[in-house]
């Protein structure tokens, strides 16, 4: 098995069809084992380096911390909306409309269909998420609401897009409580990432303190969800072949790869050259070398969460585009 890992591997490099190679890699790794799902994550990292384009820039941008705090906003209201709707089937605007400035309220927001204790997990997130809101718009003033997708169409997109070809049935984050954990997952970490990129360059001491308050949520929130996912690693994900590890695996590789500045971003099994101190394959935070948390610029992030890999086309989670000076200073009626 690992010789035809191997095999389709090279081809990938001699060919540079590394979209088809990864595919065929992921439709294989139906095993529930984690040394199968941990090569097919390392494999699928050195793919990145194949198929990156250079000239997206992975270099910090100049701004300052007002702009800094408000792109930031963005991640805020899409986690806020999530996870208030997920929970209650009611969203921001039932609890702190003033928030969202006039913005549009979300599409294809609903409850999900959550066990009562992960139910519980989910409302208190939500609320933790309308407080981030409250304390970024009385420091700074907010922006409005960006218009945001969070149908399961939009989550059914992102996810055949992780695994290579398109699930049967499509992904439903609100048909169960594993889902809507996976599709969870696929969100709190990349506000964390840009709060680790933000704070280096946030020259005023209140700017600096509350994003550093902000950023201690965000990582217990993703920390909460790695770990309840991580009870789980092993279980297949019904109806699909595929483990809870797999699709983490898979998420971070997609998220890797649309961001297009390398290995930032791991899944629940690693290899053990990526675990702590090379000593362990569980891998509950995703840490870099030192254990150290990874960051991200705003331009990454974009390129994430606009599911397409470009900061100048809007799509994904935002269809028109998020919004504050920096979002909106990559979109095309700017330049």
């Amino acid at each position: 098995m690992l010789f035809i890992y191997s095999c389709l591997f090279m081809h990938a490099r001699i060919s540079h069809k590394t979209n088809n190679s990864v595919s065929l890699l992921r439709k294989m790794a139906t095993s529930s084992s984690r040394s199968y799902a941990g090569i097919i994550f390392l494999l699928s990292l050195q793919l990145i380096t194949i198929a990156g384009q250079p000239h997206h820039s992975c270099e910090p941008i100049e701004a300052n911390d007002k702009d800094r705090i408000e792109f930031a906003q963005n991640l805020e209201f899409l986690e806020a909306e999530f996870f208030v709707n997920g929970a209650l089937g009611i969203g921001l605007d039932a609890f702190a409309p003033e928030f969202a400035k006039g913005g549009p309220p979300p599409i294809g927001a609903k409850k999900a269909n959550l066990d009562p204790v992960i139910c519980k997990i989910i409302e208190e997130f939500g609320y933790q998420e309308i407080g981030h809101l409250r304390a970024i718009v009385t420091t700074v003033g907010g922006i409005p609401r960006p218009l945001l997708n969070i149908s399961s169409e939009n989550f059914a997109e992102l996810f055949d897009k992780a695994v290579g070809y398109s699930l049967d049935p499509p992904f439903d984050p609100y048909a169960d409580t594993t889902k809507f954990l996976l599709a969870s997952y696929a969100i709190p970490y990349v506000g964390l990432v840009g709060y680790v990129g933000t704070i280096p360059y946030l020259a005023n001491f209140t700017s600096r303190g509350l994003v550093a308050s902000l950023l201690g949520v965000e990582s217990g929130q993703d920390a909460v969800l790695r770990a309840l996912l991580n009870e789980i690693a092993d279980e297949k994900v019904v109806p699909y072949d595929l483990t809870v590890a797999d699709f983490t695996n898979m998420i971070s590789e997609l998220r890797n790869n649309l961001a297009r500045c390398g290995i930032k971003d791991e899944g629940l099994i690693v290899p053990l050259e990526l675990g702590a101190e090379n000593r362990t394959t569980c891998n509950i935070l995703s840490a870099d070398p030192n254990s150290l948390s990874y960051a991200r610029t705003p331009p990454e992030i974009l390129r994430i969460v606009y599911g397409d890999g470009d900061e100048d086309i809007p799509g994904g989670f935002f269809p028109k585009g998020a919004n504050g000076n920096i979002a909106r200073s990559y979109l095309p009626e700017h330049h």
